[in-house]
């Protein structure tokens, strides 16, 4: 099975990093991609998966959703530490990139949008392959759109 394991990663490895950078951008993309399919593994989580990319998809949401709450946690921690130790309130530019605007969006969010809009998969297929229903889905993608809207102004 190990083999068969390696062989399904290496098919699925381009796939699941480029889903990662969407996520999470690219200098994490590939440690997140790492943690959730070795976890899947080292669990013996895999026995009995007929779709294991549409799992692993949903392993690597889960883990750069946890990553996402982490990092988010860190950098207020240190975003309130620098501003006490400066006696000032430190403020947040508005911005006006697409990269930082869609960072704006929560992880499942940008994982919505990034399979719906990069891979071109419908709503039902979205919902498959994060375990979510397609009213999520769809619930998903106007509140992200609506999130750009208000905030993208080019």
């Amino acid at each position: 099975m190990e083999t068969d394991l390696g062989e399904l990663y290496q098919l699925h490895a381009d796939d699941l990093v480029a889903f990662a950078c969407a996520l999470v951008g690219p200098v994490d993309a590939v440690d997140v991609v790492s943690s959730a399919v070795l976890a899947t593994i080292e669990r013996n989580s895999l026995d009995g998966v007929i779709d294991v990319r549409a799992y692993w998809f949903r392993a690597v949401a889960n883990t750069a959703a946890s990553w996402h709450r982490s990092r988010f946690r860190r950098r207020n921690r240190e975003t309130r530490a620098s501003a006490l130790a400066n006696g000032r309130v430190v403020e947040h530019e508005a911005a006006s990139d697409a990269r930082r605007v869609l960072a704006q969006l929560t992880p499942q969010q940008r994982a919505v949008v990034y399979l719906t809009y990069w891979h071109d998969l419908t709503p039902g297929r979205v919902a498959v392959m994060l375990d979510v229903s397609e009213g999520a889905v769809r619930k998903q993608l106007a509140r992200s759109r609506e999130q750009l809207r208000r905030t993208y102004r080019p």
